[in-house]
């Protein structure tokens, strides 16, 4: 179903609504998190996965239900997916129908973060038509921030400043050298198996590609200004909006990982594609990434240059990008 399909009005309230709930869901984790800070109420963690894989009681059940609620009674029409119940589920089949409106939810992105009182987590509201998300809030409680986006309405942060944030009259472009000069964005991940050719090591390969010196590793060496982990993907997604991170390269991520965080960015101005590189990274088509691929590759919205527009400059870096990571090998359960 098309986002055609919904009137304009329509989407306006949809969008208002998404917004809406996004400020009470934040406001909800934020006062559940300083109850237990406080020590007010004991924190209970389990381990899904791994022990880098847990999830909170207000993870699983508090806001989650809240937001299932609040979209049930409003729209009882659209479908509704969400980390904690799809994880409890015993389908592992594709998620989020091509025919069926969709909200995609994340009600605690950043489990580590919380558990740890590190501020970089939120909840992540996602609304999905014909597969694409349309519509995304992210909710930062702790940082005050509130990222927004509608197709076709500009992306915001607290709903009063446009993204891309600039830092000149108009938006910068990609340096002449990405990667150098960039700061590089990546996260090391849940899957932790000391196996030479497993996904873990494939990162840190990566990484050190595009942290070493020019000329270094063979020549793949990209020398980025930083690399940066924030330990929640859709942070990751929102701040390559903002215009803060020049470049995100993951995989393993769900949907609810990332469809509210590639709505905001897409409607930015920013690029999303697959993190795995192709056979020939210098004449492969750049295409859009499906919501469910768990492979993404982001560059931040860029203005253009003298020489370049703003979306020769963001496939030029990625595919310099795809020229120093690895192939990561994530799959998906049932399919």
């Amino acid at each position: 179903m098309p986002t055609t399909s919904f009137t304009e009005q329509e989407l306006d309230n949809i969008y208002a609504f998404a917004v809406q709930l996004g400020k009470n869901a934040g406001k909800l984790l934020l006062d559940i998190a300083q109850s237990r800070w406080k020590g007010e109420e004991t924190q209970k963690v389990a381990e899904k996965d791994s022990s880098v894989d847990i999830v909170t009681k207000a993870d699983e059940v508090d806001v989650e239900v809240f937001i299932k609620t609040s979209i049930s009674q409003k729209y009882p029409d659209h479908a509704f997916v969400g980390e904690e119940s799809y994880s409890r589920g015993p389908s592992r089949h594709y998620l989020i129908s091509d025919s069926t409106p969709t909200w995609c939810v994340d009600p605690l992105d950043g489990t580590v973060n919380y558990t740890h009182m590190f501020p970089m987590f939120c909840v992540s509201i996602a609304f999905v038509v014909g597969g694409r998300p349309v519509i995304g809030v992210v909710s930062a409680p702790l940082l005050g921030q509130l990222f927004t986006a509608c197709r076709g309405r500009g992306a915001w942060l607290n709903e009063t400043h446009r993204l891309p944030l600039l830092r000149d009259p108009t938006i910068p472009p990609l340096p002449a050298g990405a990667p150098t000069g960039c700061v590089f964005s990546c996260e090391w991940g849940k899957d932790r198996k000391d196996h030479p050719h497993g996904n873990l090591y494939r990162k840190v390969e990566s990484f050190l590609n595009m942290a070493a010196e020019l000329g270094g590793r063979g020549g793949k060496g990209g020398m980025v200004h930083g690399v940066r982990s924030l330990g929640s993907a859709t942070m990751d997604l929102a701040y390559t909006a903002m215009g803060a991170f020049d470049i995100w390269w993951e995989g393993g991520c769900w949907e609810w990982d990332v469809a509210a965080g590639i709505a905001i960015l897409q409607e930015a101005g920013g690029l999303i594609t697959t993190a795995n590189p192709p056979e020939d990274p210098s004449t492969a088509q750049i295409e859009d990434v499906g919501l469910g691929s768990r492979l993404y590759l982001a560059i931040r919205p860029a203005g253009p240059s003298a020489t370049e527009s703003g979306r020769e400059g963001q496939e030029r870096t990625v595919r310099e990008v795809w020229r120093r990571v690895r192939n990561l090998d994530y799959d998906r359960p049932g399919t």
